[in-house]
């Protein structure tokens, strides 16, 4: 069934295009059918007719992530049709483009200012800090409003570190975890391959953690931090997915009426 949806969605979408909507020649001669022939968008995914012909007669074998991406740029599939392609291929689709996004999302900003009694983070694909609110600057400190915060350097290399952290030994698989998804998604990134050597060459840790291949997934973290100003905290972390651009928001609060919760008020009264 996921095979003839998927053929069904390649014709449907190749018969809503025209050779000027993709750039190719129009010719003198009309055509007898509309939309795009599936000569011309094999040609623009670079893949042989044969091959799309069967993808298009649910007689081809699984697409690879490669071939959907291709796919998508030869259909002009928008951000939505294009994660649509992917699952019914059966593949998870990784934000388009060879290196991970580092701008965040005007409405994800605007988001993080409407939450001033929680400290808001937002990193990139590389642990990179790419958006944070005035509670967060002064909960996370260290580096934390330079712009040039990474949470991975932090945590292997102390660059920027305010506290120590009880979740200390967890996060670090959690970021080797990461870093790994991300060398996939981005094997020709300048930046993640520049940190990764960093990390490499700085943290015998790092490369210990790296070569056990560990495996996390985000969700809900509870820590305990000895904050330099506002003492012993208990915190919890929660993440929310930016899916599009590869990114996490990363909310940290306190449990109501406990006294990190009363600290942290007084802090965001500051901020």
């Amino acid at each position: 069934m996921a095979r003839q949806e998927l053929a069904r969605f390649l014709r449907e979408r190749r018969a809503g295009l025209t050779p000027r909507t993709v750039g190719l020649p129009t010719g003198p001669a009309p055509r007898r059918t509309p939309g795009l022939r599936r000569e011309e968008v094999a040609e623009l995914a670079h893949m042989s007719v044969d091959y799309y012909t069967r993808l298009e007669q649910a007689r081809g074998p699984r697409p690879s992530p490669r071939v959907l991406d291709a796919l998508a740029r030869a259909l002009r599939l928008a951000p939505a049709e294009r994660s649509h392609l992917f699952r019914l291929a059966g593949s998870a689709a990784p934000p388009p483009g060879t290196s991970a996004a580092r701008q965040v999302r005007p409405q994800v900003a605007r988001m993080l200012e409407r939450l001033p009694d929680t400290a808001a983070i937002v990193t990139d694909a590389a642990y990179g800090l790419v958006a944070w609110n005035p509670l967060a600057q002064l909960l996370l400190g260290g580096d934390l409003g330079r712009g040039t915060t990474n949470l991975a350097r932090r945590r292997f290399l102390g660059r920027g570190r305010m506290y120590e952290s009880s979740s200390a030994e967890e996060f670090g698989h959690i970021v080797a975890a990461r870093l790994r998804r991300a060398t996939e998604r981005y094997p020709h990134d300048p930046q993640l391959a520049a940190l990764l050597g960093e990390l490499h060459a700085g943290s015998e840790e790092f490369r210990r953690i790296w070569a056990a291949h560990p495996v996390h997934a985000p969700g809900h973290r509870a820590k305990v931090v000895d904050h330099p100003e506002l003492g012993r905290l208990r915190l919890n972390c929660d993440v929310l997915l930016v899916p599009e651009d590869d990114q996490e928001v990363v909310l940290v609060t306190a449990d109501p009426g406990s006294p990190s919760a009363r600290r942290i008020a007084e802090l965001a009264a500051r901020a």
